[in-house]
């Protein structure tokens, strides 16, 4: 019987990077929510904003685990389709099943903000890899 060896360095490294990614992930849309209460003056109380935050971040967490997404965490094509559609779009099907405002401009906004925020830095991680591979 043998049993498993350390982890290499590969893996814990890219371990940290998928980390990183899922959190940077949860804290955009914690953000989101933050500032559109801000902006429409409901408080930016931690429970409030986690009430805000908490079906986009159950949805956003959902899709990490069924997606896989820790396997190509900043590649915007698989993963960040997936991660943007599917904290959105999950992220107001929860909040609709729990009863919460559902205006067809909040949608919008959701699903248009939410875009920009996940997908943006993964285009520019896209990028910065494909010129170091270019060049290197």
């Amino acid at each position: 019987m043998t049993t498993p060896g350390p982890r290499t360095g590969q893996t814990t490294r890219s371990g940290r990077v998928a980390t990183g990614w899922l959190l940077a992930d949860l804290v955009v849309i914690t953000v989101f929510a933050a500032t559109g209460r801000s902006t429409h003056e409901s408080g930016v109380a931690v429970l409030g904003v986690l009430g805000t935050a908490g079906p986009f971040l159950a949805a956003c967490l959902l899709i990490w685990g069924a997606g896989r997404a820790w396997r190509s965490p900043s590649s915007l094509w698989p993963t960040g389709l997936l991660i943007w559609l599917g904290s959105a779009v999950g992220g107001l099907a929860i909040r609709a099943v729990l009863g919460g405002g559902m205006a067809i401009s909040f949608q919008l906004v959701a699903i248009g903000v939410l875009g920009a925020l996940l997908l943006l830095p993964r285009a520019v991680a896209t990028l910065i890899l494909r010129r170091r591979s270019t060049s290197g």
